[in-house]
């Protein structure tokens, strides 16, 4: 913890131990058993035999150092941990984390498994889904977390690529960002529930604590903010249009960020919110009633009917929202979940040189290059 001594910035280092969490001390690492991550046959990396040639790019860019072993503690459930035909994945006793892996944020995503691990009670009953549209990531993924349970899905960026429309940012744009919508369809049957994680953030908490959030009658939770103007969040050709804004009708919504979500795969299924979400993108497409990439359509869909989660699972907007160049303090309370939302992403600004204070509550997960 002697980084945190040398923290500085919007408040003090005594000020920090107060607000995060007790389990911001990590578990003493020990020796890991063999991964269940599938090997060979049946399962594995699933992409079009016309993409497999796809080159990562220099070898320099994705430098990343091993992480340690992690072990679960004596109290924790036994997991299956034989591979065959992948019927690993249905074990009931595994924590289900989805996350994207891309090229431009895969330094983001690697931290934030790190972080995920570290800080988990069992960390070998995590199992990790990484969405992708690009190939040869699983490699990198092995080498780095050796002893990783994990599954990789390719998402066809065709499948979103005509009902994308511009947003405020371009980054916003990347056919990635919608493959959460698809998580019921991409994942195993037997996969009822799953973490959704942006790849920007970090976890300082477990992970087994989100996982366990009651949901209720709900299909998704994830933390609310209700003081938001929600208004802001669609056109005024959305709301001067009953039968458009009419979609709010008898539900009192509340903006939530779609960066951190539990999500009630089974139900998701049963509805059919996909398509939900599919359709307002096709009007999106033809009225333009909103201008913030793939959270809009969420929000038409849940917001209102979403279980609420503390908001120490999302301490968002540290990327300074959509400001470049601002630096943000965390929101009072106490601190599970770090998240650099918005256009300021603190790899960057730490190679920079420019980094923001609460950036160096990210840098010890990072596992690029050279230690910080």
């Amino acid at each position: 913890m002697l980084w945190i001594l040398r923290f500085s910035g919007f408040f003090s280092a005594a000020m920090v131990m107060v607000v995060l969490s007790p389990s911001f001390q990590s578990f003493s690492p020990a020796v890991a058993t063999r991964s269940s991550r599938l090997d060979g046959g049946g399962g594995g990396l699933r992409f079009p035999a016309d993409d497999a040639s796809a080159a990562l790019g220099s070898p320099e860019r994705f430098a990343f150092r091993r992480a340690s072993a992690f072990r679960n503690a004596d109290e924790c459930s036994s997991v299956d941990a034989s591979i065959l035909g992948g019927t690993s994945v249905c074990d009931p006793n595994l924590v289900h984390v989805a996350i994207t892996l891309d090229l431009e944020y895969l330094r983001g995503s690697i931290a934030a498994v790190h972080s995920i691990l570290q800080h988990a009670k069992c960390p070998e009953s995590i199992f990790f889904h990484f969405l992708v549209s690009e190939t040869r990531l699983e490699t990198l993924v092995r080498s780095t977390f050796p002893q990783l349970k994990f599954e990789v899905y390719y998402f066809d960026p065709e499948i979103v690529r005509d009902l994308i429309s511009t947003s405020v940012r371009q980054a916003l744009e990347q056919p990635l960002n919608y493959a959460r919508n698809y998580l019921a369809d991409l994942l195993e049957p037997c996969v009822s529930r799953v973490i959704y994680l942006d790849s920007d953030l970090v976890v300082v908490d477990d992970i087994s604590k989100l996982w366990s959030t009651g949901l209720g009658s709900r299909t998704i939770g994830a933390p609310e903010y209700c003081h938001a103007n929600f208004t802001k969040y669609f056109t005024e050709g959305f709301w001067s249009n009953s039968r458009l804004a009419g979609a709010f009708a008898g539900r009192t919504p509340c903006y939530f960020n779609t960066g951190v979500m539990v999500i009630d795969l089974t139900k998701w299924r049963r509805v059919g919110y996909t398509r939900r979400i599919e359709r307002w993108m096709e009007i999106q497409k033809r009225d333009r009633i909103y201008e913030l990439g793939s959270l809009p359509p969420f929000l038409l869909v849940f917001a209102g009917h979403v279980a609420p989660i503390e908001h120490r699972w999302n301490q968002h907007g540290l990327g300074g929202d959509n400001v470049r160049g601002s630096c943000r303090d965390l929101h009072p309370g106490p601190v599970s979940l770090l998240h650099w939302s918005g256009s300021g992403k603190p790899w960057l600004r730490l190679d920079s040189r420019e980094a923001c204070p609460l950036d160096l509550l990210w840098a010890p997960y990072d596992l690029y290059g050279h230690s910080h």
